[in-house]
């Protein structure tokens, strides 16, 4: 069982940035490969980004690319999600999730979820 708890999340205006981090309870984070979602009120879950288990393969969603960027610290067991130039389309809860599978995609099988963090851009 993997523990994920989101933090950083909160109210910024536009052209703001934020940094999300989610870190893992497990010694084996190492083991995982870690993605970011999102959700809006009405829309269905997004994928924003994905980080494989070394970092060196890293995938974004297209709503996202150049302004967002996925790293990881795995003495730290944790992910982050820098986000730079903040727009109202952005606001959603934030979810990371870990996947037992080498690289981290929109198509991958995660297993396991955090809560989620809210994520709000005010105009």
């Amino acid at each position: 069982q993997v523990q994920l708890v989101e933090s950083g999340g909160g109210l910024v205006q536009v052209g703001g940035s934020l940094r999300l981090s989610c870190a893992a309870s497990r010694r084996t984070f190492s083991n995982y490969a870690m993605g970011w979602f999102r959700q809006a009120p009405g829309k269905e879950r997004e994928f924003v980004a994905g980080i494989s288990r070394s970092g060196e393969i890293i995938y974004y969603g297209d709503s996202v690319k150049g302004r967002f960027t996925i790293a990881r610290d795995n003495a730290k067991n944790t992910v982050y999600l820098q986000m730079n130039s903040l727009n109202p389309e952005d606001t959603a809860v934030y979810s990371c999730a870990a996947s037992g599978t080498p690289v981290a995609g929109p198509r991958s099988v995660y297993d396991y979820w955090g809560q989620g963090t809210q994520v709000t851009v005010s105009s």
